[in-house]
């Protein structure tokens, strides 16, 4: 059974919390670092799978921008720099994140 995009939107986002968490933690080694990453990718790969309607509603001409930084991460993890992810969490993930929430709290306020 598939996934609905509604779904798909809460698993991201879940996804892009734990990022965030994790990176507020004190002590970034290459372990907490990798797991970063790992959440980023995989919320990124959550949103692609969405309806591509969906996805251009909500990232317009920043998706090919979005999903470069998933490749970056999944293709050269061994060479992602902390300072890199760090303001990827920083700079990039509110956006996304807020995106996400905002299509999602519309989806339920049209229930």
């Amino acid at each position: 059974m598939s996934r609905s995009a509604t779904e798909r939107l809460g698993d991201a986002l879940i996804l892009i919390d734990t990022a965030i968490e994790y990176a507020a933690r004190s002590a970034l080694d290459d372990v907490t670092v990798d797991a970063i990453s790992l959440r980023i990718a995989s919320g990124i790969e959550c949103l692609q799978k969405l309806p591509d309607a969906v996805r251009d509603a909500m990232f317009g001409d920043a998706w090919p921008d979005v999903w470069g930084m998933r490749n970056r991460i999944a293709h050269t993890s061994s060479t992602v720099q902390p300072d890199v992810v760090m303001a990827t969490v920083t700079h990039d993930l509110p956006g996304i994140r807020s995106r996400i929430a905002d299509e999602l709290a519309e989806r339920e306020s049209a229930r």
